[in-house]
């Protein structure tokens, strides 16, 4: 029960990676709130499963493209479950196709989430965090290698992490705070399952030639939100099977 007294909010929390955040943290203790863009029942259904194992689970809906949603969100988590020690931003999108044919609009939705939000979030978050206080981001594999096209919106966008983290991580360094990412590679999720049609072409540039599962993403964030990490900050932690190797 490593997480026992604390309190997390998970963005992003009802699917793939982010459920599997969810679960990992409760299951250590934490009292969690997630945040979800449309999926009620679900959201409905992870937050009662939580309460069924004797945890506080809070869902919360909020689009992480609005930035007053995320702020609200923030603030509603410290208020309703005591305080706020662990930040995990887990929303995300995955836009491809030819650089030619990407819009303005995908652009900019795009940054909204994986790099506007991430900021909002942190910034609140830092208004109730202690020592001991943790960030972290879920960025990709692809902000250190893309070995193929169609990925520039995703690659830059998960990119901007690294500035943000290793800036932050800076800046509250002294208040005992840690901020980091996990970068994974291919993860069996609806976002990209391990018997889609990219599978082939994934697993040939990895050297553990098969899909990680959520849990195992899951379980680096409990690590980085745990007091073993605790000397650990502006790091990308790599789970992505050899991808990057």
């Amino acid at each position: 029960m490593e997480f026992k007294g604390k309190v997390a909010l998970v963005t992003g929390g009802t699917r793939g990676i982010g459920a599997a955040i969810v679960r990992r943290l409760a299951q250590g203790g934490a009292d969690v709130a997630f945040t979800y863009a449309r999926s009620d029942q679900a959201a409905k259904d992870l937050a009662r499963e939580l309460g069924a194992a004797g945890g506080k689970a809070l869902a919360i809906k909020a689009d992480s493209r609005d930035p007053v949603a995320v702020r609200a969100a923030v603030q509603r988590t410290a208020g309703e479950l005591g305080g706020l020690d662990i930040l995990v931003n887990s929303a995300g999108v995955f836009p491809s196709g030819p650089i030619e044919e990407a819009t303005l609009d995908e652009l900019n939705d795009t940054l909204a989430i994986h790099a506007g939000a991430v900021f909002v979030a942190s910034q609140a978050a830092l208004a109730h965090m202690g020592c001991g206080g943790r960030i972290i981001s879920i960025g990709s594999c692809f902000a250190q290698r893309v070995p193929y096209g169609g990925v520039t919106l995703y690659a830059m966008s998960k990119s901007a992490l690294i500035g943000f983290t290793k800036g932050l991580a800076r800046e509250v360094g002294t208040r005992g705070i840690t901020v980091n990412i996990v970068d994974p590679g291919s993860t069996d999720t609806d976002m990209n399952p391990a018997d889609g049609p990219a599978v082939s072409a994934e697993l040939e540039l990895m050297a553990v030639k098969r899909y990680a599962g959520p849990d195992e993403i899951a379980a680096a964030v409990g690590y980085l939100a745990g007091a073993e990490s605790r000397f650990i900050t502006g790091a990308s932690l790599a789970i992505d099977g050899g991808f990057t190797a």
